[in-house]
């Protein structure tokens, strides 16, 4: 996909996405909603959704579009794990090559996990997307995505 129509297409998903969410309280709906927007709005994007703290050192899947997911995964495990613990977004090429990495679906090639933490800093999920062509993500990914859990994170 050419840089500029990438660009356009964050531009209109972050801009729906924003007058959707702009007054939920239920973070439920919001990630419910975003995984939705973000998933339909990317034909590259094969898995979409969030992964929520459920305890210490534990996510648990919450809303997603796209096959199974993994119910749980622990800090310390996969690329989810890795955004979690770092509270840094993770951008993977190729996760063959990405130590510890949760194969939840055999198609995923590549992938990108982002943090989303609260108005204090708190994590309290990561927004994981799958692809299933390699080196799917990029640095126009990274920032779009992470404007978005910024915003997300605003409303909890």
């Amino acid at each position: 996909m050419k840089e500029t129509a990438k660009r356009l297409l964050y531009e209109q998903a972050v801009g729906r996405i924003g007058r959707l969410i702009a007054r939920e309280t239920d973070m439920i709906a919001v990630m419910a909603t975003v995984a939705c927007e973000l998933h339909h709005a990317f034909s590259y994007f094969d898995w979409t959704g969030f992964y929520r703290v459920a305890g210490p050192g534990l996510l648990k899947v919450g809303p997603y579009q796209g096959g199974h997911g993994c119910l749980q995964i622990p800090f310390d495990r996969g690329v989810c794990g890795a955004a979690a613990s770092s509270g840094r977004t993770q951008l993977v090429p190729d996760v063959r090559e990405f130590p510890g990495h949760i194969a939840c679906s055999a198609s995923t090639r590549s992938e990108i996990v982002v943090p989303v933490a609260d108005s204090r800093g708190k994590l309290i999920a990561v927004l994981d997307i799958d692809s299933d062509q390699p080196a799917a993500f990029d640095e126009i990914d990274r920032a779009n995505l992470e404007e978005l859990c910024g915003m997300i994170g605003r409303l909890a």
